[in-house]
């Protein structure tokens, strides 16, 4: 099937390219951003999300900020840039993807000798990051796959797709080298209130492939399990730390209820999305406007004055999760996220 890119360096703006994801499915288009204040409001519009994805546009908003500021002595320079990343990193607090990024790309800058060269080496190191986001999403699927009976109906929330990667996906990245290996696999995508990344984004791509798909309101998904249509949940991940999993609100709903429904709940994630440092309790969880509750187009569905609460994720506890696909295989309970971090560190050294 055809390999869907999300967003790229395009050297002839110079800048970032990107799938406006707030125009799908009506509208497909490609955006540009030229400057950092134009990546972060496309960021927080979530014209650019997904945890994989704002990896990848950290790394590039880095390399971004590297080729935009001036300064008048390297110092001044240096500084600047390291500005700029401090405003990336803090557009959106709960995926660590995306300081993750940004922070990788800067030490590269950091390293570097003079001012030409450290905006070779930035944007050197955001085309490595998008580029193994691409390999490790292929990984996650291959390894994934072979979780899933040769016939199957999964569920799925929100949107882990090749819209919320570099390309491929992770949750839908499973689904798709299912698919590739000849396993026949329908998805059901829960709506994703409120901003409906699972009607909008999960149904676009999978339909886009020829993959069966069908929406269900989030509030169906707990009957369909206990009606015996769900053979797992999968779901992605915009954290994950030794003691939960961090991803779109209501994820933590489909996790009780499969539990309880005897049904496999995986998580499909990237090790770039997990964080030894910090536990549940010490992780933000980002709330969102009124306006995306209260108003549909030009209809009010909340009297004026009534308050809300709009988290945009929950934490499930990793008692729930029965595997995490990475793109260095299946980890299965007991989770000791150190432990795995620390492994592939040492893997990875030279």
């Amino acid at each position: 099937m055809k390999e869907t890119f999300t967003l790229w360096w395009d050297e002839a703006l110079p800048g970032i390219r990107y799938i406006d994801q707030t125009l799908l499915p009506a509208e497909y288009a490609i955006a540009g951003c030229t400057n950092v204040d134009r990546l972060i409001a496309a960021i927080q519009r979530l014209e650019i999300r997904g945890a994989p994805a704002l990896g990848v546009a950290g790394g590039y908003g880095v390399a971004l900020a590297a080729q935009t500021c001036s300064g008048t002595s390297p110092e001044e320079f240096s500084r600047d840039v390291r500005h700029e990343a401090g405003r990336i990193r803090e557009s959106r607090p709960t995926a660590v993807n995306l300081s993750w990024g940004v922070d990788r790309v800067l030490a590269r800058f950091l390293a570097a000798a003079d001012a030409a060269s450290a905006r070779a080496a930035a944007l050197a190191e955001a085309h490595a990051i998008a580029t193994e986001d691409t390999r490790c999403c292929h990984a996650i699927g291959d390894y994934g796959a072979t979780l899933l009976p040769d016939r199957c109906t999964l569920l799925t929330h929100c949107n882990a797709g090749a819209l919320a990667c570099s390309s491929w996906g992770t949750a839908l990245g499973v689904v798709r080298s299912a698919v590739e290996a000849g396993k026949t696999v329908k998805v059901i995508a829960c709506e994703t209130r409120p901003l409906l990344q699972g009607a909008r984004l999960t149904a676009w791509e999978l339909a886009r492939d020829g993959i069966d798909v069908t929406v269900i309101t989030d509030s169906t998904a707990a009957h369909i399990m206990r009606t015996g249509k769900i053979d797992a949940v999968i779901v992605g991940a915009d954290r994950i730390t030794g003691d939960a999993v961090f991803n779109k609100i209501g994820t933590y709903m489909h996790a009780v209820c499969a539990r309880h429904h005897h049904i496999p709940f995986y998580v499909a994630a990237p090790l770039s999305t997990f964080d030894a440092t910090r536990t549940e309790q010490e992780v933000t969880i980002e709330e969102r406007g009124r306006d995306e509750l209260a108003e549909i187009g030009s209809r009010t569905l909340i009297p004026d004055g009534v308050p809300v609460k709009n988290y945009a994720f929950d934490a499930t506890p990793m008692e729930l999760v029965s595997a995490i696909i990475t793109e260095q295989g299946i980890i299965r309970p007991p989770f000791d996220i150190s432990a795995l971090l620390s492994r592939t560190a040492s893997y990875n050294e030279p």
